[in-house]
């Protein structure tokens, strides 16, 4: 019997020989690629995917409990992991907002869970949103990770409409040890994630 991996958190663990399709992709051709493009000394030098994290606003949560649950389930399904609750930190009497009051929802992806997400996320989430032409490069944060805002988490196939009818909004952070972001946009592009041409883009 296989010995199961136990690092991961929530879910049913891998066998510890497992390995994504996508973390074999970078190993024999993603990273030999980026060497070649960047100039790198060798493979090791390479940049690196480290965490994606997933976070998932519920403004509904201030007048309806139940909605935070509901964000709770579809967050799991999108990201094969338990989620956690994040809640407010101060009170904001404008906001109808109270500290300790549930405000959202977050979740962080390491190792095969990490890479088993990109690999759906490229491949069958992003074809699925309206008029998509690609990522704009300039959403990098000048350290070579890359911040998405989506407006419905109902691009995931996994969310089902009758039983989740409202859209929530969702922010994909993409962390990398790239340092710079044209090196980060050369790691997720070679790894699937579409960009808009330069050509594309409004002056």
């Amino acid at each position: 019997m296989n010995k199961e991996n136990k690092n991961e958190k929530g879910g049913q663990a891998a066998p510890k020989d497992y390995k994504p399709r996508l973390r074999t992709a970078y190993d024999a051709t993603v990273a030999p690629a980026l060497v070649k493009q960047l100039g790198l000394p060798s493979t090791m030098a390479a940049p690196r995917l480290t965490k994606i994290v997933i976070n998932m606003g519920v403004t509904e949560a201030k007048e309806n409990a139940q909605a935070i649950d509901q964000a709770k389930e579809d967050l799991a399904l999108i990201a094969g992991q338990a989620p956690q609750v994040r809640k407010a930190k101060k009170s904001i009497s404008n906001f109808k907002l109270r500290e300790g009051m549930p405000i959202g929802v977050r979740v962080t992806l390491r190792g095969a869970r990490m890479y088993e997400f990109l690999d759906r996320f490229v491949s069958i989430a992003v074809p699925r949103i309206r008029d998509f032409q690609g990522f704009d490069p300039r959403i990098f944060d000048g350290r070579g990770n890359m911040n998405i805002g989506l407006k419905e988490h109902h691009i995931f196939p996994e969310i089902s409409m009758e039983k989740s009818p409202k859209a929530w909004g969702m922010n994909i952070t993409f962390v990398t040890t790239a340092g710079e972001d044209s090196r980060g946009k050369a790691l997720l592009e070679n790894m699937g994630m579409p960009f808009k041409k330069p050509k594309e883009q409004k002056a």
